[in-house]
């Protein structure tokens, strides 16, 4: 459970230092840029903090991700999900829990 709590803050780092990079450059300045490169090095560490395989390790956190990507997209910057998205959302988190549960 600990390495899904990884996984899921490592996202939200992820997604933040992203939103703070995007926000400096639609004006916010060079300051949210900084620190959004300072999340993302963060972001870095913490996903690799797990001792999963490296190819189940990102299956499962391009799932994590891609949620965590859509709720910020909708809560933070309002933008309304498109069929498009929601179906090869769908097809993302498919095959990702695919290669993250299918056990050999």
């Amino acid at each position: 459970m600990w390495k899904f709590l990884l996984l899921v803050i490592a996202a939200a780092l992820e997604v933040g230092g992203d939103a703070l990079i995007r926000s400096g450059l639609k004006g916010g300045g060079v300051s949210l840029m900084a620190m959004g490169a300072v999340v993302l090095v963060i972001y870095g560490f913490m996903v690799n903090l797990t001792s999963l395989d490296f190819g189940r390790l990102m299956g499962l956190y391009i799932v994590i991700f891609f949620v965590v990507a859509q709720l910020t997209a909708v809560l933070f910057f309002r933008e309304k999900l498109q069929m498009p998205v929601v179906v090869g959302g769908a097809l993302v988190v498919g095959g990702g829990l695919t290669m993250a549960c299918w056990h050999t």
